[in-house]
């Protein structure tokens, strides 16, 4: 067989204009002869758009949307399948439709279309192998192309499938429908051909109706329970040709009907025209949805549970964690993040799957990469991406804020998005150990570096141009999700603190010596400026923000004798918010790391448990089932908060996920790939039990841990070819070196472990805050009783005071104001 570069058909399309939204999809065929002897048969394919290959009137493949997502110019994947026992000897037909997709239709905030082509194309191959001779049956004027039933199909809008324009036996040898013509050739650079080096997009599961409601207008809503990415396969009984079914998709049900207003402009509406009398299954090809629920109308009679599935889809990824533990809003937390990637990584890493945005953003991989090699194996999904990142670094002289880029503006370099180039391939080496994907990626991770190296002003800061800073801190506005707490430029030079330390690592590592010089150099040069600009002697950080002191703890900017200090600080402002979340795309990655680096571990945990808004548990609360793009996405009162920018599968804020992993249970790589491993578990939050299990690419690590009567059970699977340091929680035992294989642990917890003081309204506040546990409970009543009141029990002035002297204080202390608190206090757990 030919490779991608040999390849002898040609890209071929129709003369009539078919790339405009209301143009329906583009068909085509040819009938062929097969002689006796045949050995085997070959069919290679790809498009300008997205197709479905047919041939004898059966469909090839199980691949969905078809060649995928790629930056099409520089990639475009040629799908290989055997096909032989799909042809027969005598007359045979191939053909396929083909729709606009990506390359052809309307992708990005701009609302334009045509990013790649003004027109979809289609390149088909067929190879018939006799043994002593080929021959090729390739796409080109010998073809014919015309239209059928699928009409209207777009990746934002949905499609329309109008069953009585479908052209029969048009897929088969003989007469067919229709009125066909001679296709003509389509101008495309066949060097960017390519084989596959990620698995296709699938259908990969099938959800059956939660509960169907009848609307009792001809309307039925159909909640599946869950957001998810895909599409609806829905069985009618017809009565008479033409009727017509249309499908509407939502994530959200407001006031009983669908809520449309996280679609923005996108119509996501499927529309199916039956043929005529009798059964008829309708499943469309070129669009998908974000959606739980969806809106049938134009049935005859009922629907039932056996007449509509929700077919889901995404790329091919083995799945690779799992975590559960004795909190089953945890529990919730980490499926909703598995949810939440399954939905977005369809052809690219993107966003969101529901609006008319749907893009591979730079940003939300950059800061989710770490969780999402614990939930899924991609190191080809994301390791084939990166060839697109590189290609259109290469080509465009930047690091694009979407991949591919369907923007008409350049991108600058910016913190947290640009820098995936360096950050992504060092996730994945670290997580599978794969020197390649950095050799690969060395040249485009250095030209981005310096690139920002050259922007850094006299004092070594990255101080001026565009930055997303941290992105959607809850406290920014409404109308500017980068117009956070944090200095932006702070942000960006921290960044880049990382990103030089980063390269200066892969240098050293490929053996790149002057290199790893260089930017051994740079890092030294971007942290001490870090420091003398926002760092203070004692280790307080300019801004006084969460984020802040998150990036300097954690990206290492601080000396030993200031990450005390700074982690203090991190605990009061987060227990100053009553342990709310108050960071965005950029600090919330580091949060809990930086409070447990820093010795702040207790209220890491309560910032992890925190169920009011905006927390980490508060959509669990609220019935989420995916990660929201805001904390406060849908408000307490039930509303949806609609600022034009608000997602309910939208992944990057479910990067909490890798602490479940790596402090809750315990679970985490000490080296690359795997070859050792820390299991250190950190029990806290009021659970009993925790277990992290993780396919690595030695095998299955699992770490566990479990409180039973007083005693403490650890338990820990080490993969073939692995050793693990393991540090028992709440034991003076040394760290154990163990070897592949099962090991447990089962030990007393010391006297009076988790027994927690006696509270009274008399003491000191000093006391009350130092238990955070309590405190978090107290905040949540004064939260009640005195909104919008900030209560700070650090304070000096207020230290030493009691709850009932405080009460003196407060104007209209009411009585059910004091019972709360007593009550709370009461509470055993003091959790309440």
């Amino acid at each position: 067989m030919s490779s991608a570069a040999e390849v002898r058909a040609h890209f071929i399309t129709s003369e009539s204009p078919c790339g405009a939204p209301e143009h329906p999809a583009l068909y085509v065929r040819r009938e062929f002869q097969v002689a006796e002897g045949l050995r085997s048969a070959t069919l290679r394919s790809t498009a300008i758009g997205l197709l479905e290959a047919h041939l004898n009137g059966r469909r090839v493949g199980n691949e969905v949307l078809a060649p995928g997502w790629s930056s099409y110019r520089h990639r475009l994947v040629l799908s290989t399948h055997d096909v032989t026992d799909l042809v027969q000897v005598g007359a045979n037909a191939v053909g396929a439709i083909v729709g606009q997709g990506w390359a052809v239709g309307r992708i990005g905030w701009e609302g334009k279309s045509h990013h790649w082509s003004d027109q979809p194309a289609v390149l088909l191959e067929l190879e018939l192998d006799y043994g002593d001779r080929t021959e090729v049956i390739g796409t080109d004027e010998t073809f014919s192309t015309g239209t059928g039933g699928v009409r209207a199909n777009s990746i934002y809008d949905g499609e329309t499938y109008d069953a009585t324009l479908e052209p029969s036996g048009w897929a088969n040898a003989g007469p067919t429908e229709g009125d066909w013509s001679p296709a003509i050739r389509f101008d495309w650079d066949t060097d960017a051909l390519t084989e596959p080096t990620t698995a296709p997009i699938t259908r990969t599961e099938e959800l059956t109706p939660r509960e169907i409601t009848d609307k009792g207008d001809g309307r039925f809503i159909v909640d599946f329970g869950q957001v998810l990415t895909g599409w609806l396969r829905l069985t009618v009984r017809a009565e008479d040709p033409g009727q017509r079914i249309v499908m509407r998709h939502s994530e959200l049900l407001t006031k009983e009907e669908l809520d449309l207003r996280t679609l923005r402009t996108a119509k996501a509406t499927d529309t199916f025209v039956v043929a005529g009398p009798g059964e008829a299954t309708f499943e469309p090809r070129f669009t998908f949805h974000g959606f739980r629920y969806a809106e049938i109308s134009g049935l005859n009679g009922g629907l039932s549970p056996d007449d509509v599935v929700a077919v889901v889809v995404h790329s091919g990824m083995r799945r690779a964690g799992w975590f559960e533990s004795s909190s089953a809003e945890l529990d919730q937390l980490h499926e909703n993040a598995v949810w939440s990637m399954r939905g977005n990584f369809v052809g690219v890493p993107t966003d969101c799957p529901q609006r008319d945005e749907r893009m591979g953003w730079t940003g939300d991989i950059n800061a989710f990469a770490p969780t999402a090699v614990l939930l899924h194996d991609v190191h080809d999904f994301l390791g084939t991406w990166l060839m697109d990142v590189r290609a259109e670094q290469a080509a465009a002289g930047f690091v694009p804020w979407v991949v591919p880029d369907v923007s008409s503006a350049p991108s600058s370099p910016t913190a947290l998005w640009s820098d995936v180039a360096v950050n992504l391939p060092g996730v994945l080496y670290d997580e599978y150990g794969d020197r390649a994907v950095l050799e690969q990626s060395y040249d485009s991770m250095v030209t981005f570096t310096r690139s920002v190296a050259a922007l850094l002003d006299d004092a070594g800061l990255w101080s001026t141009g565009f930055q997303f800073g941290d992105w959607l801190d809850p406290d920014a506005p409404q109308d500017n999700p980068a117009g956070g707490k944090t200095d932006r430029h702070l942000v960006a030079t921290a960044f880049l603190a990382r990103t030089a330390r980063q390269m200066a690592e892969t240098a050293q590592l490929l053996g790149k010596d002057d290199d790893a010089t260089e930017f051994t150099e740079l890092a030294t040069r971007v942290r001490e400026a870090f420091r003398r600009e926002h760092v203070t002697p004692s280790g307080r950080v300019t801004g006084e923000s969460a984020t802040a002191y998150a990036l300097a703890i954690t990206f290492g900017l601080l000396e030993d004798d200031q990450v005390s200090k700074a982690g203090e600080r991190l605990a009061d402002l987060t227990r100053a918010a009553g342990n709310t979340i108050s960071t965005g795309f950029a600090g919330t990655p580091f949060m809990l790391s930086a409070l447990t680096l820093a010795g702040q571990l207790e209220t890491a945990w309560d910032l992890l448990m925190e169920t009011r808004c905006p927390s980490f548990l508060y959509p669990i609360r609220m019935g989420a089932t995916t990660i929201w793009e805001r904390w406060d996405a849908i408000t307490p009162d039930g509303e949806l908060n609609d600022h034009g920018m608000t997602s309910l599968n939208h992944y990057a804020l479910g990067s909490v996920v890798s602490w479940l992993y790596e402090t809750v249970a315990g679970l985490a790589a000490a080296e690359p790939g795997w070859r050792r491993l820390r299991i250190a578990p950190q029990p806290g939050g009021g659970l009993t039990h925790a277990k992290a299990t993780h396919d690595t690419v030695l095998g299955r690590a699992e770490a566990g841990w479990r409180i039973e009567s007083g005693s403490m059970t650890v338990e820990v699977t080490v993969p073939t070819g692995a050793q693990a340091d393991v540090v028992l929680p709440f034991s003076q035992e040394p760290t154990f070196v163990v070897g592949p294989g099962r090991h447990s642990w089962t030990y007393d917890l010391p006297a009076g472990h988790g027994d927690r003081p006696e509270f009274t309204m008399d003491t000191p506040l000093s006391e009350l805050v130092a238990d955070s546990k309590t405190w978090q409970a107290l905040t949540r009543v004064f939260s009640v009783h005195l909104p919008g009141i900030p209560i700070d029990g650090n304070d000096p002035q207020a230290r030493a005071i009691s709850l009932n002297t405080m009460l003196d204080f407060v104007p209209g202390a009411t009585d059910s104001f004091r019972s709360d608190l007593e009550a709370t206090l009461a509470l055993p757990d003091h959790a309440s």
